[in-house]
């Protein structure tokens, strides 16, 4: 072997110094912290806000934290977002050209922010994505150019001087590398000729929400704030774009990763995405309303119009969480069988569209009638700065105007909404109920009155918090009930969005309570109810329906609505109270039924249910019990105990008062595959109750303990679901 010539040792000379141009391998990262130590040592902490150390992922009462690397991460939410602190690193010196980071929380450059401090001075600072309500907990990569500062020694600090919603920041995963991060590209684009009837848009649960604006030939139409999946998606949300077919539309992404495949895989079709599993999904309540994708809340604009019952609701068309407000729309002709015909009302630029209600328009005070045929109207809130009331207006039920006059109620304070107005036939004028939250967090509820629809004056209001104790926030609801079914003895009643109400009398202007604080509902899940506005008057009912808060993880939808509910007012000892009962039209769902016969059962005696068994459940018993008594029904997995002794009801140890009614009780319960709406006393007692039922669980089992139990009536049938159409 001979050493090499100096030409050789030149070039090998000159190749070593050209690598680092671009041939030579990367230097390796390095890593700052990746936060997996009990304590933040040897960092310095100051403050409350990180807690003793790193949070092992989500911290109580703070929604799913998701997108950190490893087991820990720095979460600001310790104790919420009241507390305040400050992370400050060592000292470190810059050796590669980028910092990157894992960053989540909320949105507050000036008091939640990342930063990068040398001599003493922020030279970079990054803060969270989230400063509206909802948002999402994920954290996204983010990173800066540190390349001019190499070779210099820096710190990093973590501050949280936030509080109030959004106050608190999530990072983790800091490190120092040559390789150039994944880069966010601003105002990506997408344009397609309108050939089919929707747009199918990729969703990934708890992604970063990106600003999607939709134009048509160049106008911005709607915006929201979408968590695109950049890969494969978690579900597909259908866009519907079938009335501008011809026209040509695009899609522009505030900011989107220049790997991501969420607009290039966008497509055109006509039918729904995995259409074939529709309504067939494992969480998906069977007899309780809910949208096809997408998440729901607040039951709104429910009315009687041209033979069918309108159900809107409070819609995420594009995510599984809370968020986008658009009003969806379903119809149906029995109560029971629903067609969801997509969303009405999206946002604009007055905002989101909050809760709020509809009427039938009989006498056309309002001026949009044509023809004869009176308008079907729209109340709702304009979410933005300022917050407002608007209203829509359709002839045929299915295509609805803004009115061009909105808002047509300005501001009262800014946390003014849910507007639910009726037609005061003694005064002839309309009357507007609307939740009103005055400084210092007292909640009202203040009395409008107009002649047309469009015009509208204060008339008076009332405290919804008497003796300092909340009883009426959000979401009213106001009607008049018969007590005891006698038409000459007629009560209002006053609804808060929990089913807290008032009892007392209204001369078309004031509101006089002669009782409140009175409990509705003694469940859990059960929110925002509203009761059917234009039944016809020979059918007399007053209908409810409220928000059945169903969580059905892994599903393309979440959240339901609660079967619908005939109201009453009973007299009792105590006054005028309101009762609750399943409507019956839900009978109709009875497939096949099962009854038994009278009999006395004691302690130990064999379950006279055994064999019967179904995954759908209407169960009605009428029982005389000893005074001491526990009779138990355990229906598929879940037990309903009554105590003779206490008179109380227990539904998974969700427990109510429940008195007999002339020694007996009556029980009433509905089992879908996400809960139970439970009866008791005559309608006094409504226990709802939102539960991910086992699917292998379908039988049920009676059993007493202490003593006797007379069983007048057991009846159990299996119910078809509601979306077979009859």
């Amino acid at each position: 072997m001979h050493a090499p010539s100096w030409s050789t040792s030149l070039w090998l000379i000159l190749f070593g110094l050209l690598l680092p141009l671009g041939t030579m391998r990367a230097a390796d990262d390095l890593l700052i912290t990746d936060f997996e130590g009990d304590t933040y040592a040897p960092w310095v902490v100051t403050g409350e806000a990180f807690g003793p150390g790193p949070a092992h992922g989500t911290l109580p009462g703070q929604m799913t934290v998701e997108g950190y690397k490893g087991a820990r991460l720095v979460n600001s939410f310790f104790q919420g977002d009241g507390t305040t602190g400050q992370l400050t690193s060592p000292e470190f010196r810059i050796e590669r050209k980028w910092i990157a980071f894992l960053i989540g929380g909320g949105k507050n450059p000036e008091k939640l922010s990342i930063q990068l401090m040398i001599d003493s001075k922020v030279v970079r600072s990054s803060t969270g994505p989230n400063d509206q309500p909802g948002g999402s907990e994920a954290l996204a990569p983010d990173a800066w150019d540190v390349s001019e500062f190499q070779g210099k020694l820096a710190r990093i600090m973590i501050v949280d001087q936030a509080t109030g919603g959004w106050g608190h920041i999530n990072v983790d995963h800091i490190t120092q590398t040559d390789q150039p991060p994944r880069v966010l590209r601003a105002n990506v684009e997408r344009s397609f000729p309108v050939r089919g009837r929707y747009l199918q848009i990729p969703i990934k649960n708890g992604a970063p929400k990106r600003k999607v604006t939709l134009m048509v030939d160049g106008q911005a139409v709607v915006r929201n704030d979408i968590e695109l999946a950049d890969g494969e998606p978690d579900w597909w949300a259908p866009l519907e774009i079938s009335s501008w077919k011809g026209r040509e539309l695009t899609l522009q992404v505030d900011k989107l990763l220049d790997d991501s495949t969420a607009l290039s895989s966008i497509e055109q079709t006509e039918t729904l995405k995995d259409a074939e599993q529709l309504y067939q999904e494992p969480l998906r309540g069977q007899f309780h309303f809910s949208p096809r994708r997408g998440w729901n809340n607040d039951p709104n604009g429910l009315v009687y119009f041209n033979g069918e019952y309108h159900l809107f609701f409070q819609h995420n068309p594009y995510g599984w969480g809370w968020g986008n407000m658009h009003w969806g729309h379903a119809v149906s002709r029995d109560l029971v069988h629903w067609q969801e015909l997509g969303d009405t009302l999206s946002p604009d630029e007055m905002g989101p569209m909050f809760s709020g209600s509809a009427v039938v328009d009989w006498n056309n005070t309002s001026g949009f009638g044509r023809d004869g045929k009176p308008p079907l109207v729209l109340f709702y809130t304009a979410a933005g700065n300022p917050t407002t009331q608007c209203l829509a207006w359709s002839l045929d039920g299915r295509t609805f105007t803004k009115y061009v006059g909105n808002p047509i109620l300005k501001e009262v304070t800014g946390g003014n909404r849910d507007p639910k107005v009726i037609w005061h036939a003694p005064s002839k004028r309309w009357v507007m109920v609307l939740y009103v939250e005055k400084p210092a967090g007292r909640h009202t509820v203040h009395f409008f009155t107009s002649p047309n629809l469009k015009d509208w004056t204060f008339a008076s209001h009332v405290d919804g918090d008497p003796q300092g104790q909340r009883f009426l926030y959000e979401c009213p609801d106001f009607f008049e009930l018969a007590v005891d079914g006698r038409p000459d003895l007629k009560k209002w009643v006053l609804l808060g969005a929990d089913s807290n109400y008032a009892i007392g009398t209204f001369d078309g202007t004031r509101f006089t309570a002669e009782a409140t604080h009175l409990p509705g509902q003694r469940g859990r899940g059960f929110y925002a109810a509203q009761s059917f506005s234009d039944i016809p008057a020979e059918d007399g009912r007053r209908i409810l329906v409220g928000w059945f808060q169903t969580e059905t993880r892994g599903m393309p939808f979440n959240q339901s609505m609660t079967i619908p509910l005939e109201l009453g007012l009973i007299n009792t000892p105590e006054g005028p109270r309101m009762t609750f009962t399943p409507a019956r039209e839900l009978q109709q769902l009875r497939r096949t039924s099962h009854k038994l016969e009278p009999v006395t059962l004691t302690p130990g005696a064999a379950n006279p249910m055994e064999g019967l068994k179904a995954e759908l459940i209407e169960l009605r018993t009428e029982f005389e019990p000893d005074p001491t008594t526990t009779v138990t029904f355990n229906v598929r997995g879940v037990p309903i105990v009554y105590d003779a002794a206490s008179q109380t009801l227990s539904v998974n140890d969700v427990r109510a008062p429940a008195p007999l009614v002339n020694g007996r009780q009556r029980l009433s319960v509905y089992a879908d595959r996400t809960g139970l709406e439970v009866f008791a006393s005559e309608g006094r007692t409504y226990v709802p109750l939102p539960i991910n039922i086992n699917p292998e669980v379908q039988t049920s089992t009676l059993s007493v303990e202490g003593g006797n139990v007379e069983i007048q009536s057991l009846e159990l049938h299996e119910l078809q679901s509601a979306w077979e159409r009859p």
